[in-house]
């Protein structure tokens, strides 16, 4: 049982929850593009000033390790740490994609997905996040939000996905789905979008597990390395 702030920054969603015993207490979040380094600041003081929660009663900061965004990741990861520094309080890390789900899982149980009860039993649902062109990090789960695979870059092709849309029906969301809903036919397409508030029950299970990350090593799951294009304009 423990007073946990979680912070998700790994796409254009600048998301933070507080949560006590892994209930929601209070949520900010905000898609007016990518100004996480301001946002993610404001936001916490808003939470705990809401709540009249004093930062030292917190017990864990909670962030989302990603993948995503290169530069977003940089920033929750960064602010994370430093408030766990700062605080002398463990950082616990979710992976980004695990949280989407918990995300989805919830709308479905509070009846805002639009999905068959016939359809979810034998669901699977696929988290995606946008990795450029018809590329997606993603991760396939089933509808108790167990992993079945593990987390890829996939370019998604006519055949993407092929054993798990044969198991049961493929239910996709995140910002990169939208773009490979016509290439996967048979999918379903739903509005998910990542939050802060997906951390809020893996948090709690990471803490009372002891799952804490190690502040001095511990870096955001990038999946991929980041490459800097150089500029094409010549300098004089």
């Amino acid at each position: 049982m423990a007073l946990i702030l979680s912070i998700e920054t790994g796409t254009d969603i600048c998301s933070v929850a507080l949560a006590n015993d892994g209930e929601l207490m209070a949520l900010r979040e905000s898609d007016e593009g990518r100004d996480h380094a301001k946002k993610v600041a404001v936001f916490v003081d808003e939470l705990l000033k809401e709540t009249g929660v004093q930062p030292d009663d917190l017990d864990a900061i909670a962030v989302g390790k990603g993948p995503g965004s290169y530069t977003g990741l940089r920033i929750g990861v960064s602010f994370a740490k430093g408030m766990c520094y700062a605080l002398n309080i463990p950082l616990i890390a979710i992976g980004s994609l695990d949280a989407l789900t918990e995300v989805a899982r919830e709308d479905y149980d509070a009846g805002i997905l639009d999905v068959e009860e016939e359809e979810w039993a034998k669901a699977r649902l696929c988290p995606m996040v946008d990795a450029r062109r018809m590329e997606v990090y993603a991760q396939v789960f089933d509808n108790n939000g167990v992993a079945l695979s593990d987390v890829a870059a996939e370019v998604v092709e006519e055949g993407s996905f092929k054993k798990w849309r044969d198991e049961g029906r493929l239910i996709i969301f995140g910002n990169g789905a939208a773009k490979c809903s016509e290439v996967l036919g048979d999918a379903l397409l739903v509005g998910v979008a990542p939050s802060a508030r997906g951390i809020v029950r893996l948090a709690e299970e990471a803490f009372n597990g002891g799952k804490f990350e190690d502040l001095a090593y511990f870096e955001p799951f990038y999946l991929k390395d980041f490459i800097v294009i150089p500029s094409k304009k010549k300098l004089l």
